[in-house]
């Protein structure tokens, strides 16, 4: 068993656990320890941070279905997550990416896997992700993903797989519901000495809620460790998947009130899908202990991932991959008889030369008429790379008192080229930045630490928008290409100052988290639905830099014991409430109009009873306010507040559990998500995408110790 004895973290809390000179057999106890102090050590990491953030336990997470990234990031303040009809979901934080494509590559977020890249260049692809993989999730709201080498606004996730220490030798879970939804996992982790591992198999099915949406997928994550010496340890990760969905399309509110399971006609006509043939992720992390006050982590990552898209009458034939490599030392001083630690960390992902696509023709209509389903009609590639180098220190001004430093040099670089037809054209663009923090967090006690920063971040665009938000074509005269796009366009890298204050504490009230945030963006890099899909047209989103916009906001968490009794049980209530007010700064088109797709009040509860011998009962809310739908403020989607109630029983030997989750109890007709429009002039037009119906799932899982 390894040791818990962290250099660089407090004392109070470095040495959770002892460390072993020998083997030591794999024990229910022994796993539970070292589970929570991982958890708990998480947790003292967030807190040491001046800004809000989020740790996330999945074992509360695995109480309920776990269809999707949604159902992780369910009761997080600041985290807005919403399905958007298949695998994919949206994410925004702080209103990062807060209008792209649902479903698409994830943008204004930097996301990674136990602390190593995923998001590159070309954004976040969704295909890797899977919630029974994860012991934890923790997100680091805004620019407080510094330390992470974030750039985007909204900050960082890191999502930490299982390893041999927190998992069981063997694992079975099955789940299954409404809308022939069914997920089975297996898997298996132990420690055998120095060495340990992880695997993890599962598949899941779904017919979906609304018409078109069937989907399926199937993959594997797994991780094998070995510590060498108390002062060397490396770790070897892989995750493959598979997943192939099809597609609704978007609807009008009217669709949704009174045919909410219905598609997009277009997309049901064409056969409209996203089947991705199998992503790949494989990483080595290397930790050396220099010494007791220094630490240096060396780290690799290769990540594949092709894309077979028919979102359209034409077939777009992706082929993506990236490197990247990180470089993190940290060390612990004393500075004129203070604590000091500091952060050096290098981080650079790049696509390979062989990230671009091609383009044929699916469904001969319109101007590919004379083409038959196959005929090529344009080439194009997508390069670019990213690179930090940020430092930081915090430094212990006097007892309970810390400044937090940093700044960030950053450089990105970003090619796109339609190489076919012959007269496409190339944008090559190259840009340095930087990203300057300073931070002050007082801990008056245990119970409450105040915190504020000033920071800024730096998002660059991804190469394919410079292709999809170009507004010229090739004419007449080029073949099945003609009217597609023939030249990129620049696009400058978005930039935000953001100020923050914040509290975090315990009381007779609960555990709370308070924050406030203003962030003035120049540049935003915001989406707009140009063309919606035809028989002969694939939907058009484009992507431009905006007049200087304003996110600002309240994030309130609240997780609070209401009632307990020994030998009943107890009664806790958790809260999450996340206010948004998005808009321009005086546009000469749109004034101080809000920027949509995200609604401006967002709650979210839950109470439940727990008791002692392991039932559980529990009801939960989730109260949305309407959403713009484009950007004039012309149309707006309904407010709605959903039910749901779960009832489950976990074994106190923690080696079962089964569990009811019953979901939109009223069969609330809602939009989950919309993709906005420029100016619909009060027209009910189709860019919203239901949220699920009336839904019940039950699941069982086993341990066998």
């Amino acid at each position: 068993m390894r040791s818990l004895c962290y250099p660089l973290l407090p004392l109070t809390l470095a040495c959770a656990s002892p460390s072993f000179a020998g083997p030591l057999e794999l024990g229910e106890v022994q796993v539970r320890s070292e589970e929570s102090s991982e958890l708990d050590l998480a947790r003292a990491r967030m807190n040491e941070v001046p800004g809000a953030s989020n740790v996330i336990d999945l074992n509360t997470v695995e109480t309920g279905r776990t269809g999707s990234n949604t159902d992780v990031l369910a009761y997080q303040p600041g985290v807005y997550a919403q399905s958007a009809g298949n695998d994919g979901a949206k994410v925004s934080v702080r209103g990062s990416g807060l209008n792209r494509v649902p479903g698409a590559h994830g943008s204004g977020l930097y996301v990674m896997f136990d602390g190593l890249p995923l998001t590159g260049p070309g954004g976040t692809p969704y295909e890797l992700f899977e919630p029974l993989w994860l012991s934890r999730a923790e997100v680091l709201r805004g620019a407080n993903g510094f330390d992470a080498g974030a750039l985007a606004l909204g900050g960082s996730i890191n999502y930490v797989t299982h390893t041999g220490y927190d998992a069981a030798p063997l694992q079975v879970r099955y789940e299954a519901g409404s809308y022939g939804y069914q997920k089975r996992q297996i898997s298996s982790g132990q420690v055998l000495g120095d060495l340990d591992y992880y695997i993890s198999l599962n598949d899941s099915d779904t017919n979906g809620y609304q018409d078109h949406t069937r989907g399926s997928s199937k993959g594997m994550a797994a991780n094998i460790g070995y510590r060498f010496s108390p002062q060397l340890e490396t770790r070897f990760y892989l995750r493959y998947r598979e997943t192939d969905n099809q597609l609704a399309g978007r609807v009008t509110k009217d669709q949704i009130k009174h045919h909410p399971r219905s598609a997009n006609p277009v997309y049901v006509a064409g056969d409209y899908s996203r089947p991705q043939p199998g992503s790949t992720w494989f990483a080595n992390k290397t930790t050396m202990y220099l010494d007791d006050n220094s630490q240096l982590e060396a780290a690799m990552v290769y990540h594949d991932y092709p894309m077979d898209l028919r979102e359209g009458p034409n077939r777009l034939k992706v082929a993506y991959t990236d490197v990247s490599g990180t470089l993190n030392y940290k060390r612990r001083d004393t500075l004129f008889g203070q604590q000091s630690n500091t952060t050096v960390g290098l981080r650079s992902t790049k696509h390979l030369p062989n990230s671009g696509a091609s383009e044929y023709v699916r469904i001969p209509a319109g101007n590919t008429a004379a083409y038959p389903p196959g005929t090529k009609m344009r080439d194009f590639s997508y390069q670019g790379s990213d690179t930090v180098l940020h430092a930081s220190n915090d430094l212990e001004l006097i007892p309970d008192v810390w400044l937090t430093t940093g700044m960030a040099l950053i450089y990105t670089r970003r090619e796109s080229e339609v190489s076919y037809p012959e007269s496409g054209g190339k944008v090559s663009q190259h840009d340095w930045d930087y990203a300057p923090r300073i931070g002050l967090r007082y801990e008056f006690s245990p119970q409450l630490q105040v915190y504020g920063n000033v920071s800024r971040s730096v998002e660059p665009p991804h190469p394919w928008s410079m292709i999809w938000g170009s507004p010229i074509t090739f004419p007449v005269g080029n073949g099945p290409a003609t009217g597609r796009q023939s030249t990129p366009v620049a696009l400058r890298n978005q930039t935000a100052t953001t100020l923050e204050l914040g509290t975090r504490g315990d009381s007779w009230l609960g555990q709370w988290d308070l924050a406030w945030y203003y962030s003035a963006i120049r540049h935003e890099l915001l989406s707009v639905e140009t063309q919606a899909a035809t028989a002969t047209q694939a939907p058009i989103v484009g992507e431009s830099n905006a007049s200087p916009t304003v996110h600002q906001g309240i994030e309130a968490g609240l997780n609070s014991l209401l009632w307990e009794k020994d030998g009943i049980g107890n009664v806790s209530l958790r809260q999450a409430y996340t206010f948004s007010d998005f808009h321009y700064r005086n546009d000469d088109r749109f004034g101080s109009n809000a920027l949509p797709g995200i609604p401006r009040h967002y709650y979210q509860a839950e109470l439940r009873y727990n008791h002692p011998r392991g039932f559980y009962a529990g009801v939960n809310t989730q109260v949305a306010s309407p959403m713009a739908v484009d950007y004039a403020n012309s149309y707006y989607t309904s407010s709605y507040r959903l039910w749901g109630a779960t009832f489950g029983y976990a074994s106190p030997k923690k080696d079962w559990q089964t569990w009811l989750d019953l979901r939109n109890l009223t069969r609330q007709r809602y939009a989950a998500t919309v993709t906005p429009g420029y100016d619909d002039m009060g027209k009910d037009a189709a860019r919203s995408t239901p949220g699920e119906g009336m839904g019940a799932y039950v699941g069982v899982s086993y341990n066998f110790r």
